[in-house]
């Protein structure tokens, strides 16, 4: 999604990560945490069949906003792609050192149009809130043995968690309503565990051992409700 002068809107799936407990690590283990991470969600992208070099991001220090490709099915992201995120993490984490790469997950759906900045509309808004939301730090602050906080929107649950073709089941999200700068924005923590790596069956439905690539959807139709 590049900006060429002539603004429109477009119906895209975002994603924002953020590192936790960043400004508490010296420049050399800043950068180490940005390498880790990339290569965690380098990794969790391919296993779904999708490239990063493709998405549209945003980056700052300690994360990113990305803008997936338009027409990426939003169910193995939603949930295979969060679960070999996690093993990727937990991977990292065996040899961590000093500070373990612990990171908080947004996801949402929504319209948005190309900026010189960024993208802007109300998508990156709900995305980032949600990340930035306090139940969600709460998570990794009360959960010691937890390296990723998951949250997706209210819309992107109903529209494709709850369907059954997300890997990851309705019943291990709990509802959170967040007020930032007077507005209400509602989503769906990850309370349950991911399955671990290797699980026979625990990914979606029967026989459902192994990621399934992203597939072409017409995303717009996932917007009627």
């Amino acid at each position: 999604m590049k900006g060429n002068g002539e603004a429109h809107l477009s119906y895209r799936l975002l994603l924002a990560v953020d590192i936790q407990g960043y400004s508490k690590r010296d420049t050399r283990e800043q950068l180490l945490a940005q390498r880790r991470l990339s290569d965690a969600l380098d990794r969790a992208a391919r296993g779904v069949g999708l490239d990063r070099a493709g998405w549209d991001k945003q980056v700052g220090g300690d994360g990113e906003l990305a803008t997936l490709p338009e027409g990426v099915d939003p169910a193995p992201v939603a949930g295979d792609f969060v679960i070999l995120l996690d093993e990727a993490l937990r991977e990292v984490n065996r040899d961590a050192g000093r500070f373990r790469l612990r990171v908080r997950l947004a996801l949402h759906h929504g319209t948005l149009t190309a900026g010189p900045f960024g993208p802007a509309g109300d998508a990156p808004i709900v995305v980032q809130r949600l990340l930035d939301a306090t139940p969600l730090r709460r998570l990794l602050i009360d959960d010691a043995g937890r390296d990723l906080a998951y949250v997706v929107s209210d819309s992107l649950f109903d529209d494709v968690v709850r369907t059954g073709f997300c890997a990851l089941p309705p019943r291990d999200f709990h509802a959170v309503k967040i007020v930032a700068k007077g507005t209400t924005f509602r989503g769906h923590i990850l309370t349950g565990r991911t399955p671990r790596e290797g699980a026979e069956g625990e990914r979606g439905g029967p026989g459902a051992a192994s990621a399934p690539h992203a597939r072409v959807l017409d995303f717009p139709a996932l917007a009627v409700r």
